[in-house]
């Protein structure tokens, strides 16, 4: 399955949409698509994952490695989107409990809104 991701920056939130599989191969992209977010004065990144049909334990790292990022520079960091394989794989690790998961991106800009 191929990999597509896009970005943009929209009322001062960095939004990133995921399509495909994230593996040892496309993490990489993903990470260098997060990394310029944490640079801007934004104040939150959403990742929109509900084109995710797998993701492996590097997809999880570069998740949590943008988690990290976001706490260091105190940008919320959402996930949206996520699909039943994904959904897995972070309960196995207990990190939907970590991150800020929500249903899709209205709720996610809804949370932000809270602020």
């Amino acid at each position: 399955m191929s990999f597509k991701i896009k970005s943009k920056e929209k009322e001062n939130i960095g939004v990133i949409m995921v399509e495909g599989e994230i593996d040892m191969f496309s993490s990489p992209n993903l990470r260098d698509e997060l990394i310029p977010f944490f640079t801007k004065r934004i104040k939150a990144i959403i990742v929109d994952l509900s084109g995710v049909s797998f993701m492996d334990s590097s997809g999880i790292a570069t998740l949590v490695e943008g988690l990290q990022w976001s706490k260091k520079e105190k940008k919320e960091f959402i996930l949206t989107g996520l699909g039943t394989n994904v959904k897995n794989s972070l309960s196995l690790t207990k990190l939907d409990n970590v991150f800020t998961i929500k249903s899709d991106m209205d709720d996610a800009y809804k949370k932000l809104c809270e602020y």
